[in-house]
């Protein structure tokens, strides 16, 4: 998972849907992985609708200062919605992880990611609110990347989260990281 350019560069994509959250997991990522030293540029793209069309926040992670803040050869993509396959799939590396939704992405296009479907949105479901899958995915993508400590991430979590919701999304980034675990068994 390098960059021709800059082997410390990593490009990580979370794309969905707006509503899903993809933007506050990007940014919770994003500053558990400052707060741990690392360089880190955080963007997004979203339709003008707020809930329903193409949403992506992207990190471009690096051991240097980022040369270019922008994602365009991902390492890594989390998929939400198959909405977002479209606009992201070109991006991707030969052989990056790409983590789909079992429920909202049950088929992908053939090429060399290396995929993994997971029941992020249903084990969101199970923990009591959908609206957690945006957790459930960090969780995942944390674990199966390494691209971050887990207590650094469960710190940032719990900080960044309203008081009411700590316990829903510490739950729901265990479970991520439970799938993670789950997935390399399987594997």
């Amino acid at each position: 998972m390098k960059h021709a350019s800059n082997p410390g560069r990593l490009e990580l994509r979370i794309a969905g849907t707006g509503g899903q959250g993809l933007i506050l997991a990007a940014k919770m990522l994003a500053q558990a992985l400052a707060g741990a030293g690392r360089h880190v540029a955080q963007s997004q793209t979203y339709e003008p609708t707020s809930r329903g069309g193409y949403c992506n926040s992207d990190l471009v992670v690096g051991e240097a200062e980022v040369d270019y803040p922008l994602a365009t050869h991902l390492d890594a993509l989390v998929l939400l919605d198959k909405l977002a396959i479209g606009p992201s799939w070109p991006l991707l590396k030969p052989g990056a992880l790409v983590l789909a939704d079992t429920r909202l992405c049950p088929e992908l296009p053939p090429g060399g990611a290396r995929a993994l479907h997971l029941p992020m949105t249903r084990t969101a479901i199970e923990l009591g609110s959908e609206r957690v899958a945006n957790i459930v995915a960090l969780g995942a993508l944390a674990a199966l990347t390494h691209v971050c400590d887990r207590n650094v991430l469960e710190r940032t979590v719990r900080t960044e989260t309203p008081r009411s919701y700590v316990d829903l999304n510490m739950d729901a980034l265990a479970a991520g990281y439970r799938m993670a675990e789950h997935s390399h068994a399987m594997a």
